[in-house]
């Protein structure tokens, strides 16, 4: 996996005791949480680097699955989270891995229930700030931190323009584009973080177009 890193270190209000450990392990938990849509039933999450050797004295653990939980950084829950999850019967596994990773900071969740599985994998860049980094195969770079909908397409020509075009034609600003495909002419990914958060009306007229599969909107 390629991981990528920006240096933002604005940091939001966040229980403790590390930004980096804690605020941002949290998010992380929380983004996927959200791409997946419910709350799952059971998580495998791996800690690399940083995050491994040291996830459970700075509180990686708890603030992680407090963001499966839909817990925000500064919920005070995100402490009791580990228990929370036990009496909601969410099977929850850490690993710590040995494998060196671009990023101290990565952590691979693999989440599911009864009706789907998700793998997201995502950085801690440091005052609570994170990157997404890859999706069910897919390398992305989504920071969680503005609205963004998450294109599943088939790699074919005219796809991203035609995107593109519905989203001017609603005066909705592209902040940043990412795409990405494991094959060409197969499946690919359209990662676009934009300035506000889309009606459902729009998200509907994309999933319309040809070759679109999935569409997955992510609020701020």
């Amino acid at each position: 996996m390629k991981y990528k890193s920006v240096f933002d270190i604005i940091g939001p209000v966040m229980i403790g005791p590390s930004s980096s450990h804690t605020a941002g392990a949290a998010r992380i938990g929380r983004v996927a949480r959200n791409l997946f849509g419910r709350e799952p039933k059971w998580a495998t999450i791996s800690f690399y680097g940083s995050f491994a050797k040291t996830y459970k004295g700075h509180g990686t653990d708890v603030a992680i699955v407090g963001g499966l939980l839909d817990f925000d950084t500064f919920d005070e829950r995100i402490k009791e989270s580990l228990t929370i999850a036990r009496q909601k019967k969410i099977r929850i596994k850490f690993i710590e891995e040995e494998a060196v990773t671009d990023h101290p900071n990565t952590a691979k969740i693999m989440m599911g229930d009864e009706k789907g599985e998700m793998e997201l994998a995502g950085i801690s860049i440091g005052g609570g700030k994170i990157e997404i980094i890859e999706l069910n195969g897919f390398v992305l770079r989504l920071s969680g931190h503005h609205p963004a909908i998450l294109v599943v397409h088939n790699d074919r020509f005219g796809t991203i323009a035609n995107v593109s075009n519905v989203l001017a034609k609603h005066q909705v600003n592209i902040g940043q584009m990412d795409v990405s495909r494991k094959e060409m002419g197969k499946m690919a990914l359209m990662t676009i973080e934009v300035d506000q958060n889309i009606e459902e009306s729009v998200l509907e007229e994309i999933s319309a177009l040809p070759n679109i599969v999935q569409v997955t909107r992510i609020v701020e």
